[in-house]
């Protein structure tokens, strides 16, 4: 049987530090994880990188490397993001421990990935849009900011805690994000022709799009169910089609 770990990622976004890089490779296999991937890192070949990961040069060495986060999170089901910055735009936000629990259940049948931000500047919001949720590590308001291996480090003992804590119960296969992409598309598009979202009204149109995101990105999706939101949207549109040669 796979281990629930094999599913879980960790995605660095654009790390500024080799030695950051090679903490954080050294803190994900000190909880028994191995998955490291990175969207534009630094150069790997100076020996920093290497000197930080310590024992965890396997890690380190088998790590995806990615242009995009949209290539990075393709093939995962459920996407969550660390950050301290919180705010009504950026999502729901829940504590790091109540996160992981939620990435252990579903991970034991289904791949999931946290990203991680620059070390400087943190997830943008665009970034952010990617995510279910939004994971932050309760930290003093006079140094509120962790260090980027350190965040790493507690993420992957709150996921590890997790799985001693509670019992595997096998979650249903969910879909990746590009198998969903299409959906969303599809719902724009439908909403649209429904006259629920007018043509010139961009923001509301990115605001729903953005909102139905985060829902289906927090839950996931079955095949069963994608199936029935097309489904969905195909009744509609042929409602519309008859109504308008009527």
């Amino acid at each position: 049987m796979k281990d629930w770990k094999d599913n879980v990622y960790f995605i660095l976004v654009e790390p500024k530090e080799a030695g950051n890089v090679g903490s954080a490779a050294r803190a994900i296999k000190n909880m028994g994880f191995r998955n490291l991937c990175l969207v534009n890192p630094p150069s790997l070949t100076t020996g920093e990188a290497r000197w930080f990961a310590r024992n965890a040069h396997d890690v380190l060495d088998s790590a995806e490397i990615f242009a995009t986060i949209k290539d990075a999170i393709s093939d995962k089901s459920i996407v969550a993001g660390a950050s301290r910055r919180t705010g009504r735009k950026r999502g729901i936000f829940v504590h790091a421990d109540q996160g992981a629990l939620r990435l252990f259940e579903i991970a034991s049948a289904n791949k999931v990935a946290i990203l991680f931000g620059r070390e400087d500047r943190g997830l943008y919001n665009e970034e952010i849009e990617e995510c279910g949720f939004l994971m932050t590590i309760p930290s003093s308001k006079k140094q509120p900011s962790l260090n980027l291996a350190h965040a790493v480090l507690i993420i992957a003992y709150e996921l590890s805690n997790a799985g001693h804590r509670t019992e595997v119960t096998p979650f249903p296969g969910l879909l990746n994000h590009k198998e969903l992409s299409p959906l969303f598309e599809r719902i724009e598009k439908t909403l649209t022709e429904l006259g629920y979202i007018r043509q010139s009204d961009k923001n509301l149109r990115k605001k729903i799009i953005q909102n139905l995101k985060h829902f289906i990105g927090r839950a996931g999706l079955t095949d069963w169910e994608l199936k029935m939101f097309h489904g969905i949207c195909s009744k509609i549109k042929k409602k519309i089609r008859s109504g308008e040669e009527s």
